[in-house]
Parts: structure tokens; C-alpha cells; sequence
């Protein structure tokens, strides 16, 4: 048998391990995924929050996943955000960006990649807002923008503080110029919400990058981040590159960024509820003592022109 002959059974071989290999959507479908140690069963991970025991790693999970955490399951109710007109730019490459929308849709059943909720903590009101990773790497269109402000405007007309749990990878490439403009977009509407000064606080979940980090994500009054999520703008590739320097091991992490003042503390997911819910008890009182110095002040400058009319 010479080396060609081997050549193509060693080839037919490798042909049928790759056809026994499970497919990426027996993978979703299994009642198991890998961490630190191998596999590992869905169930004993969302038992402890979808974080692995041995390793700690804060696993991705849905809005519906993160609402169940943060509000308790079914003590919350999802908003409906406007949805506008789909594919504006009629973008197609392998495939239409219709398709693409048709199948993260069935993938993750939510309309967009950000969803918005309304719930309580501590007796607070809420309004909540978290992105899905599992919609198109969690990026930022239209539709995406119209959720996010949609948030804002519940926030400032119920009066509301605004928590949002951002993760992806930046701006929709498939709407370019209209995606690009939800950052400026969202970065106005927080500025709203400020003026109405109610509190925003952001918990930053593996991974926030890109346009993401760039508007609305980085406005926080208060800057939570799960450990060791990935907050950057740009690649480590490309700042290395850039910079031609090596970088240290632990970069763009959370525990970097707080190291350096980006975030305010690293928070195990288990003690996001507890610890935003303080925060907001803080805040709230504050705003409070704030109001009451503003109405304090205001019947002070009024009173004399009282006297004076009567």
C-alpha cells in the first residue's frame, strides 16, 4: 500500500468520526454542556445560577434566565418594546439578514436581542432591562435601541431607577448607519433619565464590547460586573497590535477594569439581587432628602411674595 492509498483512507476515516460528531443543534438540545472539567448537566448549573462549582465561570444566560435571578421567578412582567421596520437596508451575504432575524427568533424566542421588565426589589419598583448573547452575538439595531429607550421612558414616567445587564459584541453590521445611531440614540435617553434624576445602575455580564460599551452601558451611576466578564471596546489582538506591547494575562476582564476604575465592584451573581437592592435604598433616600431640600428652598423663595400678594 503506498502513501497515497493511505493518504485517502486516513481522509475517509476522519470523514466518518466528523459525520458521528454531534451537530450544533443536538449540542443546544443536550441535557448537557462543557465547563473547567468536561461535561456537565444543564440542570445542576441552573441550580446554582448557570455559575460552575469548580471554576466559578458566570455561564451566559437569557434575559427570561436573568429576570428569573434578579426578580424571582414570575415576580416580574416583560414589556413590549416597539419592533420597527425590519432589513431597511435589504443586506444579504451568505445569507438575508431576514433569515438571520427569522432564525435568532426561534432560537431564543424574544423579538429582539433586549428585553424589558418591570418588577420589585426590596418594595422598590423596578424597571429592568438585559441583552441575549444567543440573538446575534447580543448586537445593537434598531430594534434593540427602540427597547433600551423604551426602558427610559417607562423608568422616567413611573419613576423608576433603570437597571440593565448589557452584554454583546456592539452595533448590528446588518443595519450599519441606523445601528451606529442607537449609540448616540441611547446615549441621549440616558441623559433623560438623569435630568429626572433617577438612578441607573448597570451590571456589565460576559461580554460587553464594542458600540455597547461605547454609549449606554458606561453611564452608570453605579458600575456593577459579574467576575471575570469581559469588558472592552476594541480586541486585546488589536490594542497589542496597536500598542506593541504584550498585555497582562487577566485584560479587558472585570477584575481589570475595576482595578483601574471602570468598575465600581465584581459581584457574584448569587449577591446581584442583595447588593443592587441596597444600592437603590441608598439612592432612593437620598433622593428623597434632595426633593425635600428643592421643596424646603422653593416655599422659602415664595413666601415672602405671599405675604406681599395678600
Amino acid at each position: 500500500m503506498n502513501w497515497l492509498t493511505k493518504a485517502i483512507k486516513f481522509g475517509e476515516k476522519i470523514k466518518k468520526v466528523l459525520k458521528k460528531r454531534p451537530s450544533k443543534k443536538d449540542i443546544e438540545n443536550s441535557d448537557w454542556t462543557s465547563c473547567c472539567k468536561g461535561p456537565v448537566l444543564k440542570k445542576d448549573l441552573e441550580e446554582n445560577l448557570w455559575v460552575c462549582n469548580s471554576c466559578g465561570k458566570h455561564h451566559r444566560i437569557s434575559c427570561k434566565q436573568r429576570f428569573d435571578i434578579f426578580f424571582g421567578k414570575n415576580n416580574y412582567q416583560i414589556l413590549e418594546t416597539p419592533i420597527p421596520s425590519e432589513d431597511p437596508l435589504k443586506w444579504v451575504d451568505t445569507k438575508s439578514y431576514k433569515e438571520r432575524l427569522k432564525a435568532a427568533r426561534i432560537k431564543t424566542n424574544q423579538n429582539c436581542a433586549v428585553e424589558i421588565a418591570k418588577g420589585k426589589i426590596n418594595n422598590i419598583e423596578i424597571t429592568a432591562g438585559a441583552i441575549n448573547f444567543e440573538f446575534i452575538g447580543g448586537s445593537v439595531g434598531a430594534a434593540e435601541g427602540e427597547a433600551i429607550i423604551y426602558g427610559v421612558q417607562h423608568a422616567i414616567d413611573n419613576k423608576t431607577p433603570y437597571i440593565f445587564f448589557p452584554c454583546g459584541g456592539g452595533q448590528r453590521m446588518f443595519e450599519s448607519p441606523i445601528a451606529l445611531a442607537n449609540m448616540t440614540r441611547t446615549t441621549l435617553a440616558i441623559n433623560e433619565l438623569k435630568k429626572n434624576n433617577l438612578p441607573y445602575i448597570v451590571c456589565f455580564t460576559d461580554p460587553t464590547a464594542g458600540g455597547i460599551t461605547a454609549s449606554f452601558a458606561m453611564l452608570g451611576d453605579i458600575h456593577l460586573a459579574e467576575p471575570g466578564c469581559l469588558i472592552a471596546f476594541a480586541g486585546k489582538r488589536v490594542i497589542q497590535a496597536t500598542v506593541k506591547e504584550e498585555l497582562s494575562p487577566d485584560f479587558q476582564t472585570a477584575e481589570f477594569v475595576e482595578k483601574h476604575g471602570f468598575v465600581d465592584r465584581v459581584v457574584h451573581r448569587k449577591e446581584l439581587k442583595n447588593q443592587i437592592g441596597k444600592l437603590l435604598s441608598i439612592l432612593l433616600k437620598k433622593n428623597t432628602e434632595i426633593n425635600s431640600e428643592i421643596k424646603n428652598e422653593t416655599s422659602e423663595n415664595i413666601e415672602p411674595f405671599a405675604k406681599t400678594a395678600s
